[in-house]
């Protein structure tokens, strides 16, 4: 089943991603049936977020057995967000289907993905959970209290599951997610921004995301070494499209080659 993520990248980069989100290409398009260059690409990255990052209460949750962090479960930064996380227990869990259920920001409010970024800013939740009497987002913690004062109503999940184990067998630093309409999945992709990573640049478009819109890619690595440490963001890049049909060149592009950005 396709991962429901909306936004990509998000612990440690989300002031970045939402400021940048519009600076990638407009439009949905026709999608692309030769081998290609494709300029002016927004590229970013995500990862399965670790729950340990998180400092919510640990709470049932609609298709778990165990229970886990509230923020880590529904929060921005968190799997509903990313996709798939790491419990504290180092299992792998990622988020099944969402529901009707969109995101709000941190003070209740919708915020909706589209080509020149999110209606109301990056997400602060998901549309369920705890609202205190302002109709701000809060959520009990797990040294006790609450985020944001005690709520006044609770919007219960309708929807939402999550599962164990990973959404997807994705691989780190070669996995991305396109916009199908553009980048058909299957679709070999060199991006040399990765030229130092184990693929070399190479990369196979297996994931899609409903905020990936027109030329923007997600690239899928692992966390990095904390919360606060952001994730790479590329502007105005240029990538070397293959689809799954189409004849490849009679010389790919690769690493090294002369006036390619991102190579060694």
């Amino acid at each position: 089943m396709p991962r429901p993520r909306l936004f990509l990248a998000c612990a440690g980069a989300c002031a970045v991603l939402s400021a940048l989100a519009g600076s990638s290409s407009a439009g949905r398009a026709t999608p692309i049936a030769k081998a290609r260059w494709l300029d002016r690409v927004l590229i970013t990255e995500y990862y399965p977020v670790p729950e340990r990052w998180f400092r919510g209460k640990l709470i049932s949750a609609p298709g778990l057995i165990g229970k886990h962090r509230a923020d880590w479960l529904y929060g921005g930064g968190g799997v509903s967000m990313e996709g798939d996380g790491i419990g504290l227990d180092g299992g792998r869990y990622h988020i099944y289907r969402t529901g009707d259920q969109g995101w709000v920001d941190e003070h209740g409010k919708p915020t909706v993905p589209g080509v020149q970024g999110w209606s109301r800013g990056f997400p602060f939740w998901r549309g369920v959970g705890w609202r205190n009497r302002r109709g701000q987002v809060t959520f009990p913690l797990a040294g006790g209290g609450w985020f944001r004062g005690a709520p006044k109503r609770y919007i219960g999940p309708a929807g939402i599951e999550f599962g164990t184990g990973p959404s997807r067998p994705l691989d780190f630093w070669r996995s991305i997610a396109v916009d199908p309409s553009l980048i058909p999945m299957g679709s070999r992709v060199f991006v040399p921004e990765l030229c130092g990573t184990p693929g070399r640049g190479w990369t196979i478009a297996e994931d899609i995301g409903g905020a990936i819109i027109g030329r923007h890619i997600d690239v899928y690595r692992p966390a990095p070494a904390g919360p606060h440490v952001k994730s790479d963001v590329w502007r105005d890049a240029r990538i070397f499209v293959i689809p799954p049909e189409a004849k490849p060149p009679k010389r790919l592009p690769r690493c090294g080659d002369s006036g390619l950005r991102g190579a060694p």
